[in-house]
């Protein structure tokens, strides 16, 4: 096992200190929807903001069917103590599993390869592709080696030494070529407990990468720095952008975190980063979450380890089930082609209860609704009166259709005839007939 330079994530799945990495500037207007439609409809309102949209710019899921990649995950520990997920998914991002820079290169002549080793093998065998962040500085590289950070002192910094960057990304990149498949450079740049440098700083280190990736492994794709939080914080990728940054990048990334409020809300937040790729030339390039998740709570009591902060809202097991499947569907629907859930086995955030060691019904609904998705094209997604509707095509052209109510209440639902509905099968897999209206809630319900 890797040196360690953060805190035992064979008990938290986070660092301690980590609840200080969503104390960002969140801003969301209560006003519900009024209505909102996927495609060319301009002045339409999300959470009483306006939803502009063009025929140059309209909101659009991405081309084609939705593919088993798109459901990503983070796992802590998958080489100790967490079992395999047994859900479906097509991706895994390392973050959290001790094999960052500090743990590839605890020293400046030694390196340890053997979790990363571990887990690229793990991948492999289950047909799952990797994205490795880079970043975090150890000590030794780092430009200010006595700093805090949300991990150790000095990770938060840049490396003081540019060709000491360098070596770690070149060396890392020729031992897993072919292998591993993305990288990202640095995590949530706008958390000092993350990132302590500067943009122009940051913009050569992710020269370097680029550099060294393609000149390494010409096949692998990098990912942009990510930047996390709603309300402006959009604004710091949008400075990145505005220096150059979309140049080393093929993908952008940024983490949709609504940590206090419905998966609804991330939608103004996609809207503006696509506003922002849009603006600086690089709205052909695939937009990932590639970070986010909710507090759910255990099946077992357990301490809070600080992955969640105190004032987020505990998803009790049912809100959980709905929160999962609707921040799935409206990701992709809305554009995002990657949505990487923090994180499968994580204490406060998990999908796994790792005190029970057994999934919680929200893993059930995530693989309920990568059933539904995959393979099938989201063609529209519509709100209407607080109710969700997004149409789906078979790959023989049948259409269904997927339906929520986005407040708490439950409510009968009249079943517009036209859709000559025959059957439903919920998150929970129960299955039956329609009829003319059915009591609609915030779960989601798949209509045949």
């Amino acid at each position: 096992m890797a040196d360690r330079a953060q805190p035992p994530e064979d008990q938290a799945g986070r660092p301690v200190s980590a609840g200080a990495r969503r104390s960002t500037s969140e801003s969301w207007h209560g006003d519900r929807r009024r209505a909102l439609v996927l495609g060319g409809v301009s002045g339409l309102l999300v959470g009483g903001l306006p939803w502009h949209t063009s025929a140059s710019a309209a909101v659009a899921p991405p081309t084609g069917a939705v593919p088993r990649n798109y459901f990503g995950l983070h796992i802590h520990r998958a080489d100790t103590t967490t079992p395999w997920p047994e859900v479906p998914f097509g991706s895994w991002r390392l973050w959290d599993t001790y094999t960052s820079w500090p743990h590839l290169q605890p020293e400046p002549h030694r390196w340890d390869f053997r979790r990363l080793d571990t887990c690229v093998s793990l991948a492999e065998r289950s047909g799952v592709s990797v994205l490795l962040p880079l970043g975090l500085s150890p000590a030794w590289a780092s430009a200010r080696p006595e700093e805090p950070s949300s991990y150790r002192p000095g990770n938060a910094a840049e490396p003081a030494r540019l060709d000491d960057w360098r070596r770690y990304v070149r060396t890392v990149v020729e031992r897993y070529k072919g292998r591993i498949s993305h990288y990202e450079v640095w995590n949530e740049i706008n958390l000092k407990g993350f990132y302590s440098g500067s943009l122009d700083t940051l913009l050569e280190l992710a020269r370097i990468a680029h550099q060294e990736i393609r000149s390494g492994d010409p096949a692998a794709r990098i990912v942009s720095p990510s930047v996390t939080g709603l309300g402006r914080n959009p604004q710091w990728l949008d400075r990145y952008l505005s220096l150059g940054g979309g140049q080393y990048a093929d993908v952008i990334g940024y983490h949709f975190y609504s940590p206090k409020h419905s998966p609804e809300a991330m939608l103004p937040v996609i809207r503006d980063v696509q506003a922002s790729m849009r603006r600086h030339g690089v709205a052909d390039k695939p937009l990932w979450n590639t970070e986010a998740g909710w507090w759910i709570q255990g099946l077992a009591p357990a301490p809070r380890m600080g992955a969640a902060e105190a004032d987020w809202r505990q998803l009790d097991q049912a809100t959980a089930q709905s929160y999962v499947a609707r921040a799935l569907l409206l990701g992709w629907a809305f554009g995002v082609s990657r949505y990487y859930w923090y994180a499968w086995d994580n204490l406060d955030m998990g999908l796994y209860d790792s005190v029970t060691r057994t999934p919680k019904p929200a893993a059930r609904a995530y693989a309920r609704t990568a059933s539904w998705l995959t393979d099938r094209v989201v063609t529209a997604c519509t709100a209407q009166d607080e109710v969700w509707t997004c149409e789906l095509l078979d790959p023989d052209k049948k259409r269904l259709r997927i339906v929520w109510r986005e407040s708490d209440d439950e409510a009968r639902w009249p079943v517009p005839a036209k859709w000559n509905a025959t059957d439903f099968e919920t998150l929970a897999g129960e299955t039956g007939t329609p009829g003319a209206a059915f009591a609609l809630g915030p779960s989601p319900v798949l209509l045949r």
